[in-house]
């Protein structure tokens, strides 16, 4: 069950990954269009799991693990933007729920088309 803070610096997490990985990692990732979708932080604030879509699909395990190898630097960047006594350590999770409701869309046009 989450709190009301962990929602809050879950929110303010999310953002800033997001600005961080488009601004400052941009150049660095492997080629992939890449969103931040949610962000769980543990209740004491030690450790989030941040979940990531990627678009090209066959790109995100290269993505992912190039987020997990340089998850330190991204924390060390993301702990000079927030105001956290703790900043979080960091383990990017590959987010598949787009690409199931887009597997989803596609069983329900096929149907439609059969009937």
């Amino acid at each position: 069950m989450s709190t009301p803070r962990s929602e809050r610096v879950s929110g303010l997490l999310r953002r800033e990954l997001a600005e961080i990985l488009h601004g400052e990692f941009e150049y660095e990732l492997p080629t992939g269009l890449i969103t931040v979708t949610d962000v769980e932080v543990a209740r004491d604030l030690s450790h989030a799991k941040v979940y990531v879509a990627v678009l090209e699909i066959e790109q995100a395990p290269d993505i992912l693990s190039f987020l997990n190898e340089h998850a330190g630097q991204v924390r060390h960047e993301l702990g000079k933007r927030v105001r956290l006594r703790l900043t979080p350590s960091l383990k990017f999770i590959h987010d598949t729920s787009s690409e199931s409701g887009e597997r989803i869309e596609q069983l329900l046009a096929a149907a439609r088309k059969r009937s």
